[in-house]
């Protein structure tokens, strides 16, 4: 549950923003605001009856662009011409190997998905 507390503080710290400074401050806001923001999120899971389906092809195709491919796609166009012939082929292997995964992942979700509903 601590780990999706975490994912959630970037939407709380918004919330708290937007509420006055005393109450945005206090402890008690900042457990009641996470633990209903990590509850609504368990009602969303439950009440979606493929949300973990749902998830797998969320997380195929965005987690792997961010945390793979764009990093070293990244890392070339700053690096430019400084960039070694190691760099630029460890770089681009990455990003096809992420590639690849992002589309084996892809496939694999919504082949799950339809199996789920066909």
């Amino acid at each position: 549950m601590y780990k999706y507390a975490l994912l959630m503080n970037p939407l709380a710290r918004s919330i708290e923003e937007l509420l006055p400074g005393r109450v945005a401050n206090s402890l008690w806001c900042y457990f009641l605001l996470r633990t209903a923001l990590v509850a609504s999120s368990v009602c969303v899971a439950f009440s979606i009856p493929f949300f973990g389906l749902l998830m797998a092809l969320i997380g195929s195709v965005l987690c792997l662009f961010v945390a793979v491919i764009l990093p070293a796609l990244c890392f070339l166009k700053i690096m430019g011409k400084k960039a070694t012939r190691t760099h630029v082929v460890l770089s681009s292997i990455t990003a096809a190997l992420g590639i690849f995964c992002a589309i084996v992942g892809t496939y694999s979700s919504l082949s799950d998905i339809a199996k789920q509903y066909s």
